[in-house]
């Protein structure tokens, strides 16, 4: 009787430990990202906060520089001023910048956008159909697109203003 009953709790303790392990490499070692350098761009469109609808494909013909963020992100919030001192720059020069939020409240957005002056588009993913479509994680995550739709670059973590320099200058029109 003592033998069943350890041969049992040794086989719980073992589903236990898989299951825990399992949980821990899923959770914070596995790649569960989506985009990837060379992948066609999923299409998708949002409402930016004027109430404009954009869809990523009609941005064909331009780079597009797409951020995904949040409010309570330091790194991100570091990183919006430097996009905005470059975003009329390089949108003479066929890149867009889009900042898409990643489900937080439209007025905690609006006060962030009013807070900090910004004017590039920038959209809530309520729901996070387009952050699952990317497999975006952890936040700030940057994808690089290019003027034919392909992904260029996914950077994931926050940028120096070199960085977003440079990352511009890599999607281009015709560079």
């Amino acid at each position: 009787m003592k033998r069943n009953r350890l041969i049992m709790r040794t086989s719980i303790l073992a589903v236990i430990a898989i299951a825990l392990v399992y949980t821990f490499y899923s959770n914070f070692i596995a790649d569960r990202s989506v985009a990837r350098a060379g992948n066609d761009a999923v299409n998708f469109a949002l409402q930016d906060l004027e109430g404009e609808r954009f869809e990523l494909d009609e941005y064909r013909g331009q780079g597009v520089f797409l951020n995904f963020w949040g409010t309570y992100c330091p790194p991100c919030v570091k990183e919006m001023p430097i996009m905005e001192d470059l975003y009329e720059e390089y949108k003479e020069q066929g890149v867009e910048i889009m900042a898409v939020n990643v489900n937080e409240p439209e007025l905690t957005v609006n006060q962030f956008v009013n807070r900090l002056n910004l004017t590039f588009p920038i959209a809530i993913d309520k729901g996070m159909r387009v952050s699952d479509a990317y497999g975006i994680s952890p936040l700030p995550t940057t994808i690089l697109i290019d003027e034919h739709g392909e992904i260029v670059k996914v950077h994931t973590g926050g940028m120096t203003e070199g960085q977003v320099k440079e990352f511009l200058e890599m999607i281009k029109p015709g560079t």
